[in-house]
């Protein structure tokens, strides 16, 4: 049975849901298919302009300039107008610290910090155009930074949190930053992580640095260069709380993000202010089916694309109530999460597979001892999530009341594409259904003819507002990896399948997509039909080479407490895998693990995987939570 099958069930949202939604029918649908342009132009208009647009797209592929002539700033977007419209005592973010304390900070009070943090910053001489680095935990102060760039023109490129000095460095090298905005620590686990001691070391190789805001949070001692380093809360106590906000160009450039790559060169993928922004507000709006007394979490860092879109622009452009975590879903417990849901009463949540996996081994009783009642939506982001625990979430998270929007999208693509509005899409466990309106997504073969049911390679074939603009400082990487495999289409990398309904089943990226003697076969299926057994907690799969199949499969499984590892078990789940996909899907091996390389976001490292499977030398591990799985691993793999 297909990962399809496995979750064929059609879910529709309660009649509750559907009458109190944003979106009643599929109007909306018809009115973007029937003129994809204008439709844009009306979510455009979600955002206040200075100087209206007058020409809509642009499109000579691969680039593509929406709402030219348009003048606007994504910092008066998301706090100004609120202020004008009487919003300024709204409450903006319920901060919540790892270790508990926690701040409630108004619509007015950001925008009295952003202002003058927008002041400190043109004090220390950054103007319009300049790139600023961003390296800063979970706190205010990181959101405010991101807006204060925004306010002034500055280009910001946020480095996640976690990164370690080399990935710092080499991101402030590409896009030759001249300012840095970091901390003096952050908290992980009850441990302070010292990103200033990480970011001067990054600095020893950075001469393009003149200035360092470094945010007081974790009142370490560090090393402070004379004339370089500035406190945060020195700068603005001292300046101005206004500042005016630059009028940008639509198409002028609001953020660098980088983005892994095949290459193990990351991508600095470049986004505009305008259709960044267009993108960000209406999606927020839809897919989230947003409302004026919702209390919305992304449980993302500021350091991804989610934590841009779904936590700073998205949010606060419609003016969203949010909460904003610094810590992990298992510190100082594992119904942590749980804990602040109920709290704060959430009624948005928006969470990865990798976490709700993680619920699912901690067990039911954790989320059963809260009061989750608050919850009416639920969301799923950064991979595709298989069906059982899309269950389990509805089920054990939801009440079985709660919609859930399984949302496909990418650094590169800016916003949500393909998600169900569950008012008038109804769920299927483990899809991403379908298209949101406005983009044209179709599964493509290898010579790019439209596959109508099948597997095949996803593709965006018409422009959208929040696409990529390109790759910072190289114009013939963007062009080679997003529009070189077919003509004028967008390639994300992912492989799908569409199914008799015309939803979305992704499959993970192309080199996830394993070719067993001859037939395609996802790793998320075979993870999905690994996980659906009753011992197993999280699997990962990589393709590896073989003699007879070309490629054979070797699937890593964290067991569930309890559940011991043996021979028996080993056959039972690779017939359980027979099962439920077919003989061809068997893994070759199973090696059972205590844990799984992983990103400090969660993001399974499936390269490393293979390069363990293949028997190479490891590739970097260096944005690893703990590099040192890897070498038990294998060592583990070498002994079976």
């Amino acid at each position: 049975m297909s990962n399809t099958a496995a979750g064929a069930q059609t879910i529709k949202s309660s009649d509750e849901y559907i009458a109190k939604a944003n979106i009643k029918d599929l109007s909306i649908y018809k009115e973007a298919a029937a003129d994809p342009v204008a439709y844009w132009e009306k979510c455009a208009e979600r955002l206040d302009w200075f100087d209206k647009w007058h020409t809509a797209l642009d499109w000579n592929p691969p680039f593509a300039k929406w709402f030219i002539g348009g003048k606007l700033n994504a910092s008066y977007n998301c706090l100004d107008r609120h202020i004008k419209n009487g919003l300024g005592s709204k409450t903006a973010i319920y901060w919540e610290a790892e270790s508990g304390e926690g701040k409630e900070i108004s619509y007015g009070e950001v925008y009295k910090a952003v202002n003058k943090f927008a002041n400190a910053i043109k004090k220390l001489g950054a103007k319009k155009g300049d790139r600023v680095a961003i390296y800063m935990p979970m706190v205010p102060e990181a959101a405010y930074a991101m807006l204060a760039c925004a306010r002034i023109g500055a280009i910001h490129s946020v480095v996640f949190g976690g990164f370690s000095s080399d990935s710092l460095r080499d991101r402030i090298q590409d896009a030759s930053c001249n300012l840095l905005i970091t901390a003096d620590g952050g908290y992980r686990r009850g441990k302070t992580i010292a990103l200033k001691e990480i970011a001067d070391k990054a600095l020893e190789e950075c001469p393009t640095i003149n200035n360092v805001i470094v945010v007081e949070r974790s009142k370490d001692a560090i090393n402070f260069k004379k004339g370089r380093d500035h406190w945060y809360h020195d700068l603005i106590a001292d300046v101005d709380d206004f500042c005016e906000p630059e009028p940008m160009d639509a198409e002028d450039m609001l953020f660098i993000l980088y983005t892994s790559g095949t290459t193990g060169k990351p991508k600095g993928i470049m986004h505009t202010t305008g259709g960044y922004m267009t993108g960000a507000v209406t999606t927020t709006k839809l897919v989230f089916d947003l409302k004026n007394d919702d209390i919305f979490w992304c449980t993302a860092d500021v350091g991804w694309i989610t934590g841009h879109s779904y936590i700073v622009y998205g949010p606060m452009a419609n003016a969203a109530t949010q909460v904003m975590y610094e810590g992990t879903p298992d510190f100082p417990a594992k119904d942590r999460f749980w804990k602040i849901v109920e709290k704060y009463k959430v009624s948005v949540f928006y969470t990865a597979p990798t976490a709700v996996r993680a619920f699912m081994k901690w067990g039911a009783d954790l989320p059963a001892g809260c009061d989750l009642s608050s919850l009416r939506l639920l969301g799923s982001v950064g991979e595709p999530i298989n069906p059982e625990a899309w269950l389990w979430y509805g089920e054990h998270i939801g009440k079985n009341k709660c919609p859930i929007v399984d949302t496909w999208w990418q650094t590169e693509t800016g916003g949500v594409m393909i998600s169900a509005i569950p008012s008038v899409i109804p769920a299927k466990p483990g899809s991403a259904t379908k298209p949101l309106p406005g983009i044209d997504a179709k599964v493509l073969d290898e010579t790019g003819n439209e596959i109508k049911e099948g597997t095949g390679t996803l593709s965006i074939t018409s422009p959208w507002p929040s696409m990529l603009r390109g790759i910072w400082g190289d114009e013939k990487r963007f062009k080679d990896v997003y529009w070189s495999k077919w003509d004028q289409k967008y390639f994300p990398g992912d492989g799908a399948r569409l199914d008799e309904d015309g939803y979305f089943w992704l499959l993970g990226r192309i080199d996830d997509v394993m070719l067993i003697s001859g037939h395609n076969i996802g790793t998320a299926e075979v993870e999905s039909a690994l996980v659906d057994h009753k011992s197993v907690a999280e699997s990962a799969v990589v393709g590896i080479k073989d003699d007879l199949t070309g490629q054979a499969i070797a699937a890593f499984v964290i067991l569930k407490d309890g559940s011991t590892p043996s021979d028996e078990l080993n056959k039972e789940l690779s017939d359980h895998v027979a099962g439920k996909i077919g003989k061809i899907a068997k893994p070759k091996k199973i090696i059972f693990t205590a844990d799984l390389p992983k990103t400090r976001s969660g993001k399974i490292m499936r390269r490393l995987l293979r390069d363990i499977g293949e028997g190479r030398a490891l590739g970097d591990v260096t944005t690893l939570a703990d590099a040192s799985v890897v070498e038990k691993l294998k060592a583990t793999y070498s002994e079976e």
